[in-house]
């Protein structure tokens, strides 16, 4: 005979649910006030008073600024996961698949500069800060964002070396997390859109580059890593 589920389990389930929608609106209201202003300035009051509650109300939801961060990141890796599986997608060939996948990751990066602020927040703490600020439930959802991209990237390497496109001894896993690692930086570069060089010994020279021109620089980084021939071929006008 069946055991009668306890009288407040509606209750729980309609609790749980009000604290799931609060909390998505909390990282909804968070992720707009990014994508206008950027991470750097934003306040826990600021993201409290554009969902109407107080600061005291986002804490309960949330371990601190940190988190809100790492889980509007979330969103973000979602979107580009989906952008990336979208761009693998168009062609079976390990190679252009790669080159299809690098312009997908910047096209987004340059029309999401939050997401870089978002990326670069978190890449630039000690992990042993993360673990401590960052709550577990948080970290794995941060995770499973995280590993849904590099493994779309880390699939085609895998693909590659094993049809003898790709001409590299690395680990897939490692390298997808390298070229996500350089390509964060590039996107930042991209974002700016500023090159220092030395137009004289001891004299500095600021100078442009556009997000095509990153876009071809990580591509041509990309392939030679991968697939030296290929970057050659690639890079050629």
């Amino acid at each position: 005979m069946a055991t009668p589920a306890p009288p407040d389990d509606g209750r729980r389930t309609a609790a749980a649910a009000r604290r799931r929608k609060r909390e998505a609106e909390i990282v909804g209201a968070t992720r707009e006030i990014f994508d206008a202003k950027g991470v750097r300035n934003v306040q826990i009051d600021e993201i409290a008073a554009a969902v109407g509650i107080n600061r005291a109300i986002v804490y309960r939801h949330f371990t601190g600024k940190e988190e809100i961060v790492a889980l509007t990141l979330v969103g973000y890796l979602d979107e580009l996961g989906a952008a990336l599986r979208d761009a693998a997608a168009t062609t079976d060939h390990p190679t252009e698949q790669l080159v299809a996948m690098v312009d997908a990751f910047v096209g987004y990066g340059t029309a999401h500069p939050a997401f870089v602020d978002c990326a670069q927040a978190l890449m630039n703490r000690p992990g042993q800060e993360l673990l401590d600020e960052i709550s577990e439930s948080a970290l794995f959802r941060l995770g499973r964002a995280i590993s849904g991209c590099l493994t779309i990237l880390s699939d085609n390497l895998a693909a590659g070396q094993a049809a003898g496109d790709y001409d590299t001894p690395e680990d897939p896993t490692l390298l997808a997390n390298m070229l996500y690692a350089t390509g964060i930086g590039a996107l930042q570069l991209a974002r700016l859109g500023l090159l220092v060089s030395e137009s004289a010994p001891g004299v500095p020279r600021v100078g442009r580059v556009s997000p095509d021109q990153v876009r071809a620089y990580l591509t041509s980084a990309a392939l030679g890593l991968v697939a030296p021939q290929a970057s050659r071929i690639a890079t050629t006008p």
